[in-house]
């Protein structure tokens, strides 16, 4: 096959079959570029990335406190919801009550289609500051909240939307500033929504039996300004802004079958995806466990999650993504099923460790991939379509779970929805891998 060679100005993903290879500029003849749809970023050609460093590695740092104060904060919900069907909100039924977690977790990464395209042409610090300054206001208010559409207002859209323009841009950073340790970096940067997973909870149901709900949530506002303002202060492009043709949306991307199924196969998995961390500690309750200790099961998820991200990281650098968190997720997917048949702490505790750990993986590794379906000038618009597709199904996700378990009065078909949806995007993920590589093994 020969080698692609670089034009001097960097080129859009629009303009990637514009591209030719040394033969073609010989003979004159035009040779598709990859029969696949199947697009190596840069021509396939080594650039100079740090892959570490102290600047690097401060972004990286960066990237997790806003991780932490975003999708950390965000993966607390589960603890709220339990909450709120309890005290709070308990006139509203646990479908109602959900969609105000789901329009949270809909959010964080709806924004990505437009902070994505912001980030790719320079447009970053001022909107990362303004929303920081959204998200604590709203932290703040939800303190004031008393009836069902403040929270939705407060606790489902502003927050929602104020953490997906925090963390919109983090994926695009990384791959300014990583690549042959870009596993890891993303890794380390979703760990941050697991130690925020772990904190808010534990933070969450230990001071509102001593300070009260509102008193705990301005609590919790102030961690929100410490994390942050770390995340402003460190959170840094690498290279210059790209004058890339095109708007909000590059429609181009999807004549990859590959990038289409991909993208659709994170639309599948959050479905189902967020079901266990959102009614785990729901269901303990229901089985008989206590809310002293039922709480704790969402924080063990995400730390197990944590834990789970780490390793992730390290095994995709070496083996490939998909050749690690395919065979996580269909783990992930199985103990789904098995979720509502745990009636026993010990065995709920044991859900929850496996769950973490296998979900984590395919939550902070899906995106890599992404970066090789075209240009790194374009990744930020690429990644922002992707993660604004599976959006939607976030935003699903939890209320047909919640409508599953009103109408059969259980938690046996929420299991058996969750993970078939689960289990339906590991399918859809291999076919990806298949139409772009022509195998279903090598790395991907």
């Amino acid at each position: 096959m020969s080698r692609h060679l670089p034009h001097t100005q960097t080129l859009s993903t629009d303009e990637i079959s514009d591209e030719r290879t040394l033969d073609e500029t010989l003979t004159g003849q035009i040779k598709p570029e990859n029969d696949r749809g199947f697009i190596k970023s840069s021509a396939g050609l080594e650039e100079d990335y740090p892959d570490g460093g102290l600047r690097a590695w401060l972004v990286v740092g960066g990237i997790m406190c806003s991780s932490f104060s975003t999708f950390g904060f965000v993966n607390a919900w589960g603890v709220f919801q339990a909450y709120y069907e309890e005290k709070l909100l308990k006139d509203s039924d646990a479908s109602t009550i959900a969609w105000i977690g789901s329009i949270q977790y809909a959010l964080v990464f709806m924004p990505s289609v437009v902070t994505g395209r912001m980030f790719d042409i320079g447009c970053f610090k001022a909107p990362l500051l303004s929303a920081s300054i959204i998200l604590v206001l709203a932290t703040f208010l939800i303190a004031e909240c008393t009836q069902y559409w403040h929270f939705l207002l407060c606790q489902g859209f502003a927050i929602g939307l104020s953490c997906g323009m925090v963390f919109g841009p983090s994926v695009g950073i990384i791959g300014h500033w990583f690549r042959h340790r870009r596993g890891i970096a993303v890794g380390l940067m979703s760990t941050g929504a697991s130690v925020g997973g772990t904190v808010f909870p534990v933070v969450a149901r230990q001071l509102i039996d001593t300070v009260g709900f509102p008193w705990t949530i301005r609590i919790i506002g102030c961690i929100l300004i410490l994390g942050l303002g770390i995340a402003n202060l460190t959170m840094k492009r690498r290279l210059p802004p790209v004058k890339a043709s095109g708007g909000i949306l590059n429609l181009k991307a999807f004549r990859s079958t590959p990038y289409t199924i991909w993208c659709l196969s994170g639309f599948v998995a959050m479905l189902g995806l967020y079901t266990v961390q959102t009614y785990i500690s729901v269901s303990a309750t229901a089985y008989g466990v206590s809310p002293d200790v039922a709480f704790y099961l969402v924080s063990i998820a995400n730390a197990s999650s944590g834990v789970g991200r780490i390793v992730a990281g390290i095994c995709v650098d070496r083996y490939g993504a998909l050749n690690y968190f395919g065979p996580m997720t269909i783990i992930a997917g199985a103990v789904t099923y098995a979720w509502p048949f745990a009636r026993s702490l010990a065995s709920m505790i044991v859900v929850v460790v496996i769950y973490g750990f296998t979900s984590g993986a395919y939550i902070s590794s899906t995106v890599n991939p992404i970066y090789s379906f075209g240009e790194i000038s374009d990744v930020g618009r690429r990644t922002g379509m992707a993660f604004s597709i599976a959006s939607l199904g976030a935003v699903a996700g939890p209320p047909i779970s919640g409508a599953i378990n009103t109408a059969t009065r259980g938690f046996e078909a929420m299991g058996y929805y969750a993970g078939s949806t689960i289990m339906l995007a590991v399918v859809l993920l291999y076919v990806a891998r298949y139409l772009a590589t022509g195998t279903l093994r090598g790395r991907f």
